[in-house]
């Protein structure tokens, strides 16, 4: 990470107007960062054990806290814990993951549509689930390829209805299904058991049966009946194409596991009605972010989405030039809102080295290739929520947090990991009054109050 003094103009930015002189706000959320110390790793966590001095550099020269992204007790998906840390109350505006997967996929969507998000996965013959993500193992074309298959043979016959499936990222997908007979409703349950719907939340279980759930309607409207008959419907025939497919017998012989299910969470029947960003703190946001979940919620809030850089195939290298362009993209916007993937999944597979690994990366190439005026500009730093390596699923620990730069007084934290900022000056913060916060911070510190 290069630091620069005020007045000294970045090559970057020099060719761009600048919409707020006196702050610009970096806001980095590191998907699943937070995580429980390990023996593995000297009893610290993957964060804590990480070689990660562009992060530290960033600490000692700033204030730090943790999060609750939610709420204490909950242990949030990731959007509703997106929508929390972007300002949100996802208890007034979550309308479920499936509108909001639609929108970030590029899908049409009227209020009264069925929308699911799903995740090809591997079933056996008695529907219990073999691998909730095939391994992580399925390429975006070989889903592009099963998805296609579904989309030209699942023919949907319970009530009047048309869908479309469409895979995003990997194992990922999302299902859109009209009815021609009225509308549908998102309240009912999911086929995937890992995830409870709860107060109109998604929750993540961390003890569940592996079994394909049947879905079940959550209030007695014919809505809602018409929509868990479908999805059953879809479920089933779903997994009669997919187990027949040329590509998941290919998939056998090379001792991969089979995408042949494809599990569905968090139904939705509505958009979310997000007040815009601009209108919330008074700046306007780019957006840059890898799945279409984060694509959704950006969008709906009114951010631009920017498009990440062409894939390289080298992860340092694709870190590295989304630093360069977010060097651009503070020259351009007042806010610049990242999401990074990286350590969310190693946790999820429970390999805390890989968790680590993945942290190294991110504080090497990305944060080590951002050009920073940190007399000026505001960076803060944290996660979605935490997804301890020991139980491979989300929790309701609380995240680490620092905010840097823009004036603001250190308080003495030497680095970032979850036990030095459980020490820090903010305390315990929740998610949905973060940026208010920063904002607020920032403006002090630029009055020198």
């Amino acid at each position: 990470m290069r630091l620069r003094r005020s007045g000294e103009l970045l090559n970057t930015r020099s060719h761009y107007p600048r919409l707020m002189q006196e702050r610009n706000l970096l806001y980095v959320l590191l998907d699943g960062l937070g995580d429980r110390p390990v023996a593995a790793l000297d009893w610290k966590t993957p964060l804590e054990a990480a070689h990660r001095p562009h992060m530290n550099g960033l600490a000692r020269r700033g204030r730090s806290g943790v999060v609750y992204t939610v709420g204490r007790g909950i242990a949030p998906e990731s959007d509703v814990a997106v929508i929390s840390m972007l300002g949100y109350d996802p208890h007034k505006t979550y309308t479920g993951r499936g509108p909001i997967e639609a929108v970030g996929s590029g899908m049409s969507m009227e209020n009264g549509d069925l929308a699911v998000r799903c995740n090809f996965a591997t079933f056996g013959r008695d529907f219990t689930i073999l691998d909730r993500r095939c391994g992580r193992s399925l390429t975006t074309e070989e889903a592009k390829v099963l998805a296609e298959a579904v989309n030209r043979e699942v023919r949907l016959e319970s009530h009047p209805a048309e869908f479309e499936f469409r895979s995003t990222v990997g194992h990922r997908g999302v299902l859109l299904i009209r009815s021609r007979q009225g509308k549908l409703s998102g309240n009912i349950s999911n086929t995937d058991p890992a995830y409870l719907k709860k107060g109109g939340l998604g929750i993540a279980l961390e003890k569940f049966e592996n079994k394909v759930q049947q879905v079940v309607p959550l209030d007695a409207t014919e809505e809602a009946r018409r929509a868990a008959d479908l999805m059953n419907e879809f479920t089933a025939k779903s997994y009669e194409v997919l187990d027949r497919n040329p590509l998941n017998r290919e998939r056998l012989s090379q001792g991969k596991p089979p995408a042949n299910g494809i599990l569905g969470r968090d139904a939705g029947s509505s958009l979310p009605a997000f007040k815009p960003v601009r209108e919330l703190y008074g700046i306007g946001f780019a957006a840059m972010v890898e799945m279409p979940v984060e694509r959704g919620i950006a969008l709906l809030s009114g951010m631009d989405s920017v498009k990440l850089p062409e894939p390289t195939g080298d992860i340092s290298v694709d870190y590295a030039k989304r630093a360069e362009l977010t060097n651009e993209l503070l020259g351009r916007y007042e806010g610049v809102y990242i999401h990074i993937k990286g350590p969310d999944e190693p946790a999820h597979d429970g390999n805390c080295r890989a968790k680590k690994e993945s942290i190294e990366l991110i504080d090497e190439h990305f944060f080590g290739n951002l050009e920073l005026d940190l007399d000026r500009d505001v960076v803060v730093v944290t996660a979605d929520h935490s997804t301890p390596c020991v139980l491979r699923a989300h929790s309701d620990d609380p995240v680490p947090l620092i905010v840097s730069g823009g004036g603001v007084v250190p308080d003495g934290t030497g680095e970032f990991g979850e036990s030095a900022c459980r020490k820090g000056s903010l305390g315990e913060i929740n998610g949905s009054e973060l940026l208010r916060l920063v904002i607020s911070m920032t403006m002090i510190a630029r009055k020198g109050i």
